[in-house]
């Protein structure tokens, strides 16, 4: 700079500029400071400078490697040579203040750098790499992380790290977070949480998460109906958002009487959404597997349902055979039965596996679960000039009927008789 220098070993050292000049007897480095006049001696050396010092103007910082060590009242320690003491290794974070020069050793690491200002619903995961105590007196240990919420601006220390910047997730109506705790913690509503274990945060809003939670997911809520309800299966043994106790593997429906919404829990699975089963007054089913008031499935077991009614389907329920109509029986019809399993028939006649009997109509007839439909029989009109063969099917017996309208009874059938070919 030819405006601080000249010949002869004369510099010119303005305001806020300094020199660092070693003194080659002594082999020790010291400053000189404007505003003077430095006259440079024969064993001296000016190996620095002049430059200028530097400025750190308001919200902005600067970090300085191996400080110069100060006494209490902020002057700089030299030892018995006059060298400057430095804190070797270490560094100074520097604020707005007066214009400094860098003593000799000192080095300028980063340069100035504006404050960062965080905004709100934001903040910095930091983490401490050497113990200290924070401003409210609270004992850090290296390695704890700990968050700075926004808004305001981020002072940076020697001991603290940042990692990242994070944003608040903003939930809608009917939306949850899911959260991971990644060590030994103690979340918002203040629960222990253990390492690895996984919550759900459903307050509407902006939700920042703390330093040792990690967002997941952001789960979204079904929406039940009177014709849809939710089938879920149970991750663990919990107890559920309406305080019921479920057990690992458990499955079960939600309906929208429990609720018009569901965000499903982190030990909820959901299986799928069933839809409702609607029957008609011509129309019944029978369920296999049926599930009873407990909720508790009645393996092998079978329930009728008549119309007109409407019902979900209970997980592991099916129906036998779908929907089926109600048989309508005309006055010249029949309906052959026969039994399956013991049971009382409208709660008179017994009957007994294997027993065969007919309904006669007219008559609507829905079978009962322990009877099935062998077949459906019409009666046969004969003139009177007309007749038919009929064979009973218990005694072997056959006798014809002629000239009436005829329907054959559980036990007959219609029998042929060979003609000779002559006849």
């Amino acid at each position: 700079m030819s405006n601080t220098k000249h010949s002869g070993g004369v510099y010119r050292i303005p305001p806020f500029y300094y020199i660092h000049v070693l003194d080659q007897n002594a082999n020790v480095t010291r400053i000189e400071v404007g505003p003077k006049t430095f006259v440079k001696q024969d064993h001296e050396t000016v190996i620095y400078g002049p430059e200028r010092m530097i400025i750190i103007p308001p919200r902005h910082y600067c970090v300085v490697e191996n400080p110069a060590v100060r006494d209490k009242d902020g002057q700089v320690m030299t030892d018995a040579n006059g060298q400057i003491k430095l804190l070797h290794s270490d560094v100074d974070i520097r604020f707005a203040q007066e214009p400094f020069p860098l003593y000799p050793g000192e080095i300028l690491k980063q340069n100035v750098t504006p404050l960062k200002v965080i905004e709100p619903n934001c903040a910095l995961r930091l983490r401490a790499v050497l113990d200290f105590v924070d401003e409210l007196g609270q004992q850090i240990r290296a390695g704890d992380e700990f968050l700075f919420c926004g808004p305001g601006t981020y002072f940076p220390r020697k001991e603290v790290s940042v990692e990242e910047q994070i944003k608040a997730v903003i939930l809608k109506p009917n939306e949850a977070v899911r959260l991971r705790a990644k060590k030994e913690m103690t979340d918002r509503n203040g629960i222990e949480r253990r390492t690895g274990e996984e919550w759900l945060n459903r307050t509407n809003g902006s939700y920042l998460p703390l330093a040792y939670e990690e967002v997941v997911s952001i789960v979204q809520a079904y929406v039940l109906t009177d014709k849809k309800a939710l089938h879920v299966r149970a991750l663990g043994t919990f107890v559920d958002s309406f305080k019921r106790k479920r057990l690992h593997g458990e499955e079960w429906l939600i309906y929208v009487t429990d609720a018009e919404t569901h965000i499903p829990d982190v030990y909820e699975e959901v299986v799928g959404i069933v839809s409702v089963t609607v029957l008609n007054s011509r129309q019944y089913c029978i369920i296999v597997n049926p599930v009873d008031s407990d909720g508790k499935p009645q393996l092998g077991k079978r329930k009728l349902i008549k119309g007109e009614t409407s019902f979900f389907l209970q997980p592991g329920e099916k129906l036998e055979n779908g929907i089926q109509d109600v048989y309508v029986l005309e006055e010249d019809e029949g309906l052959i039965l026969r039994c399956t399993e013991t049971f009382k028939e409208d709660e008179k006649i017994l009957r007994s596996p294997g027993d065969r009997w007919m309904i006669r109509g007219p008559k609507d007839y829905i079978p009962a679960i322990e009877a099935s439909v062998v077949l459906r029989r019409k009666a046969i009109p004969l003139d009177v000039n007309e007749g038919i063969y009929v064979r009973d099917v218990k005694t072997g017996k056959i006798r014809s009927v002629i000239g009436s309208t005829y329907l054959l009874t559980e036990n007959e059938e219609l029998w042929e008789k060979d003609l000779p070919k002559q006849v």
